[in-house]
């Protein structure tokens, strides 16, 4: 797929926003100790909502939006431009489970000249992600059959409809299975 920024300028994609908030003591400390180890709220059935990178880094945990948010801090807060993407999936195993909007991140590889999509979620059994300059691994490829879209557009900041959901409900496991955003 061919990726399309929404701004030409890569310094876009390494401003600090709200959400983004890379200079907070946690982010700054969290890209000194370079350490991985933060599940998926649903993964682990917490009720907790992380919404900015601090919080999902506080928390230990979060849903793939502020999973993205958290991982666009790091790369920016190391000067790496770092953008937003989404696919829209099915949210259970069939169609009549819904769709929900998976947020990824993108990353310019300055050596390679080209943009790479990267997914946060993170991996459990039956989902593997993986970093690969040859081939994109991501936790869920699209499948148009099934009506699932790979939006092409690398945001410089979280799209609004995933932010607005992280700050309207107090329990996750619900806001996950019934108010997800199911397109862009």
């Amino acid at each position: 797929m061919k990726l399309i920024c929404e701004s030409l300028e890569k310094e876009d994609y390494t401003q600090e926003l709200p959400e983004v908030n890379f200079t907070h003591p946690l982010i700054q400390q969290k890209v000194r100790e370079l350490k991985s180890g933060l599940p998926h709220s649903w993964d682990i059935q917490s009720k907790i909502i992380t919404k900015t990178a601090s919080e999902a880094l506080k928390e230990k945990e979060g849903i793939c939006y502020s999973k993205c948010n958290l991982l666009a801090a790091l790369l920016r807060a190391e000067g790496i431009p770092a953008g937003f993407c989404y696919q829209r999936l099915i949210l259970g195993d069939t169609i009549d489970t819904g769709y929900c909007i998976h947020a990824l991140n993108a990353v310019y590889i300055k050596s390679e000249d080209r943009w790479i999509r990267l997914d946060a979620r993170g991996n459990k059994e039956g989902v593997q992600t993986d970093f690969s300059l040859k081939k994109e691994k991501l936790a869920f490829p699209a499948n148009s059959i099934r009506g699932e879209i790979d939006y092409p557009v690398i945001y410089t900041k979280p799209h609004k409809k995933t932010m607005d959901v992280l700050s309207q409900y107090e329990d996750c496991l619900d806001m996950y299975l019934h108010y997800l955003p199911t397109e862009l």
